[in-house]
């Protein structure tokens, strides 16, 4: 497919302003740009609370959202991209919003360590850690501990694959559902979408090796299952998931992949690749008509199994 022609206006745009690379940039500056200014209007929601949860070494701001229904709700804990370099909690908000009240759910959006100041464990240490607060607080929340999912998008999309993982192999908690948006899977560039996508689509390979080398304290780290999902040895027993992906953007082979890797175990998975979209493309649904329908694909997906 071509590339979708809301897109090309938006990279043309950004090709005008000369708007750089990620990875051209001192880790602050890059922090400084808006990951969210092509996000639609941001949605009312009943409550919304920041909050600081005790982490494994320092304390978690996590911010909730609360739809206005009755208790106990499922609840879906969500990790914002950025490569674990840069992204806050103002990243996801406008998308979990839209969670929040159209699945019916709270949701905790969680604000884990970031590299290079905290390598490679200290983010998913912190994930883990937060879905484990979520259910151990399921009734102070009111939440229900059997119906927690977790979600991301990007390095959110790998770290809420992480956390299954870790979940699984420490025996709690238990969880629900997977949703994984463009997910980072693993510490490697050597694929055909790495290659046809290397620039002009906005993430660009050079800024997937400028994440990694950031994130990672050695080389040897990046076969850490922990790292890269993909190189577990068995992805059995693992929750059902929802797989989204994007035609033009480095890290599509990644998430397809790891559905893939995900069926081979017999995890129930749904897997699709948005035509013509670029990474990152669910969170600019002010811009792009096909991230409004990932939205709602994701929605649709939670909705089922969180309600069922």
């Amino acid at each position: 497919m071509p590339l979708d022609s809301q897109v090309q206006m938006v990279l043309e745009k950004m090709k005008q302003l000369g708007v750089p690379p990620l990875h051209t940039l001192s880790v602050e500056d890059a922090r400084k740009i808006n990951l969210n200014g092509m996000a639609a209007q941001p949605e009312e929601v009943w409550r919304i609370e920041n909050q600081k949860i005790p982490g494994p070494s320092d304390c978690i701001p996590v911010r909730i959202y609360t739809p206005r229904r009755e208790a106990p709700l499922p609840v879906i804990v969500y990790y914002h991209g950025g490569g674990w370099v840069v992204g806050n909690l103002d990243a996801a908000d406008v998308l979990c919003r839209r969670l929040a009240n159209g699945v019916n759910s709270i949701v905790v959006s969680v604000d884990y360590r970031l590299a290079p100041e905290h390598k490679f464990p200290a983010a998913t240490e912190d994930s883990h850690a937060a879905v484990v607060w979520v259910a151990e607080h399921a009734a102070a929340l009111g939440a229900d501990p059997n119906r927690i999912a977790v979600g991301g998008d990007s390095a959110g999309g790998n770290l809420a694959a992480v956390v299954s993982l870790m979940a699984r192999d420490r025996g709690f908690p238990s969880v629900k559902f997977q949703l994984l948006v463009n997910p980072v899977t693993h510490y490697s560039f050597d694929t055909d979408s790495y290659r046809e996508n290397a620039e002009g689509y906005g993430l660009t390979t050079n800024t997937m090796r400028w994440f990694w080398n950031h994130y990672l304290a050695k080389e040897q780290d990046g076969l850490n299952p922990y790292a890269s999902p993909l190189l577990s040895p068995s992805l059995s027993g693992l929750p059902p998931a929802l797989v989204l992906t994007a035609e033009f953007d480095p890290l599509r082979d990644d998430g397809e992949a790891y559905a893939e890797k995900l069926k081979a175990a017999g995890v129930p998975v749904e897997a699709k690749r948005y035509a013509g979209m670029v990474h990152g493309f669910i969170l600019q649904t002010g811009a792009y008509e096909q991230g409004r329908n990932a939205e709602e694909h994701a929605i649709s997906a939670l909705r089922k199994v969180l309600h069922a």
